[in-house]
């Protein structure tokens, strides 16, 4: 059984609080506006059904709180152990996903612009980049695989998770 203290990197990363702030807000904007418009929709005629005007709150005020609780959960976890890289982007993925060393062909960190290669931050597809997973910053791990897919790895430390990486590769 692997340990923690077995890791040669690790790295857990959340989104920004300032995203964090901005998602909220906006999120407590979406439910003052669908509150107020309940309002103005049921005041002037009195005939809304009590049900819809429950479901109508509970919509309006429920989405975003789920939303706003998913971002809390949201956590991208990268680890290089002697056998391989491990990822995993919580609460999309419950288990870490192992990329092998006999995978690789390349890997290198890199500097990226992350709205326009990949549309943003998250788990991003991209026809011309491949996929990423990322939380915050511009910088990250590329990894090219034999297959030639691509995958880049967003990281804080960038230049360390390469080393990491570089450490299990043996030969190769």
């Amino acid at each position: 059984m692997l340990r923690d203290t077995d890791n040669i990197y690790r790295e857990e990363q959340k989104f920004g609080l300032w995203l964090r702030w901005l998602i909220y807000l906006s999120m407590g904007m979406a439910v003052v506006i669908s509150v107020f418009a309940l309002i103005k929709e049921t005041a002037p005629e009195g005939s809304q059904d009590t049900w819809e005007m429950v479901l109508g709150g509970i919509v309006g005020i429920g989405v975003p709180i789920a939303i706003a609780g998913l971002f809390l959960f949201l956590k991208l976890e990268t680890e290089v152990r002697p056998d391989g890289l491990y990822v995993r982007y919580l609460p999309f993925h419950i288990h870490f996903k192992r990329f092998g060393p006999e995978e690789l062909s390349e890997y290198y960190a890199r500097q990226y612009k992350p709205v326009r290669e990949y549309g943003g931050w998250g788990i991003r597809y991209s026809f011309r980049n491949g996929k990423a997973y990322n939380v915050s910053g511009n910088k990250g791990v590329q990894l090219v695989f034999k297959n030639g897919k691509r995958l880049l790895i967003g990281s804080q430390r960038a230049e360390e998770l390469e080393t990491a990486i570089r450490s299990i590769m043996g030969n190769r």
